[in-house]
């Protein structure tokens, strides 16, 4: 029996350049690479715009760069108008390589000493985490500096290891007061490691209550920075993957064929023949699209203020400010990997070794959960539907790219291409090493132009030049 199918989701645009351009690209360049597809990434972003500006929602939109090393997304999202969201001294170089002045650079996260300085004296908006953060600010600054207070601690959602508990408030308040015109208070922020709307509105209704107080208190801040967790669809049918599972968990229980690698449990909990839990895989299962999620958000009423995120905004004159980096780059990179051998065990399960390691194309914690596409190299065979694993190049036994039982419309042979969609956000990067001496993949930047694709590396990437520029042949780091 092979397991069910899982296809993934993928833009129109990613599909025309896997039917006509890939083979080309792992030709010259070999496996294993990525491939982003800022086109896509200004298409999502369009999708996002019309969410907010139908509801005339005053707001800036800042790309989350932690969510992908490609200076070509930084650069796109330049090129479009929009601001980024920084949380290393790398992504800073990047952001200012793009072309972003200060004033577009928004800087997020935790902050060592040596960074905030540099923060202070190029004069972009500091997202402060904490109290020594802010004292340290107030110490430091020559000149005025632009700042967010990120609220932690916010009854009703989960425990954030981010933002100032909502009990210090009071001392940041103080802290501000203390400095003058060192600091400007711009607004609150927050950070939520959830998708849920109603935390999110929670969160929101705790600083509504904290900005009233910064107003009582003689401060101005106009924005309310509600961050990201847009979540991106992976699955092309919904159906799919919810038969997939139901397969999977009756497999857990002992009930029909294995589907899953050795002891993984992929975060359910089994005890016999019971399986029950949220997967780690849950992610895969969501059918709403980034900005239709928004759109659901900001029609919602507040709690405790009986009228929608949109309303409460407008009423308050404040400016939202959105920091999307899965939203923005859903469907927008693909990895492409090419099968080293297959091999069958003696229970005749069949494992596909791949040029690739499991972090290749997905965090250590999670599983991908669409299946990858497989493209023959030369004359493919009748097709045959089979179950296989994906193995990865580590000589190590938890280097399974895949976990659980993939299916594959034929048994791959060496050479064939694996091509793994949707993993621009975080699933190329995030938890991405060069052990065993193995380098990090290349990444490309794919274009669509007048006479075709054009596809440069990563960082030779500018949106104006994609219709006139050449194909190159160069190194692409």
């Amino acid at each position: 029996m092979t397991p069910p199918s899982i296809p993934a989701a993928v833009a129109p645009l990613v599909g025309q350049y896997l039917d006509t351009a890939v083979t080309a690209l792992a030709a010259e360049h070999g496996t294993p690479l990525h491939v982003v597809f800022p086109q896509v990434f200004a298409d999502n972003l369009r999708e996002i715009r019309t969410a907010l500006d139908t509801r005339a929602v005053e707001h800036r939109i800042f790309y989350a760069h932690k969510v992908n090393r490609s200076r070509a997304f930084a650069r796109a999202a330049f090129e479009a108008g929009i601001d980024i969201d920084i949380a290393s001294p790398g992504e800073f170089d990047n952001a200012l390589a793009a072309g972003f002045p200060a004033d577009r650079i928004e800087a997020t996260g935790p902050k060592g000493e040596s960074f905030l300085r540099r923060l202070i004296t190029t004069g972009v908006t500091v997202n402060v985490d904490n109290l020594w953060e802010l004292e340290r600010i107030g110490q430091l600054a020559e000149r005025p500096v632009p700042v967010l207070l990120r609220v932690g601690d916010i009854p009703g959602t989960a425990t954030s290891r981010f933002g100032i508990p909502l009990s210090h408030l009071t001392r940041a308040f103080d802290i501000l007061d203390a400095v003058g015109s060192r600091m400007m208070l711009r607004g609150l922020s927050f950070h939520l490691d959830t998708a849920d709307a109603r935390d999110r509105l929670r969160a929101v209704a705790a600083c509504a209550v904290l900005l009233e107080q910064a107003w009582s208190r003689g401060f101005e801040p106009s924005v309310l920075d509600i961050g990201g967790g847009l979540r991106q669809v992976f699955t092309a049918d919904a159906t799919g993957f919810d038969t997939y599972t139901r397969a999977l968990r009756e497999s857990l229980g002992g009930r029909g064929r294995r589907m899953a690698w050795a002891n993984a449990a992929f975060g359910y909990q089994v005890e016999g023949d019971t399986v029950r839990g949220t997967p780690v895989f849950h992610k895969y299962g969501n059918t709403v699209p980034p900005a239709a999620a928004l759109g659901e958000l900001l029609d919602t009423p507040v709690p405790g203020h009986r009228r929608s995120l949109s309303a409460l905004l407008s009423d308050n004159m404040l400016q939202l400010w959105l920091e999307p980096g899965k939203a923005l780059v859903d469907r927008a990179g693909i990895t492409v990997a090419s099968v080293e051998f297959t091999k069958e065990l003696a229970d005749g399960t069949i494992l596909v070794h791949l040029d690739i390691s499991r972090d290749t194309v997905t965090p250590a914690d999670q599983e991908v959960l669409v299946d990858p596409r497989l493209v023959a190299i030369g004359p493919p065979p009748a097709p045959e539907p089979v179950g296989v694993f994906l193995a990865g190049r580590l000589c190590l036994e938890r280097d399974m790219v895949s976990n659980r039982a993939v299916r594959l419309p034929f048994r791959p042979r060496a050479g064939d291409l694996l091509v793994f969609a949707n993993t621009a956000g975080y699933n190329s990067d995030l938890s991405a090493a060069s052990a065993g001496l193995h380098p990090l993949p290349p990444k490309f930047a794919a274009a669509r132009g007048p006479s075709g694709f054009v596809v440069v590396p990563d960082a030779e990437y500018r949106p104006v030049e994609e219709e006139s520029c050449a194909r190159t042949t160069a190194s692409p780091n």
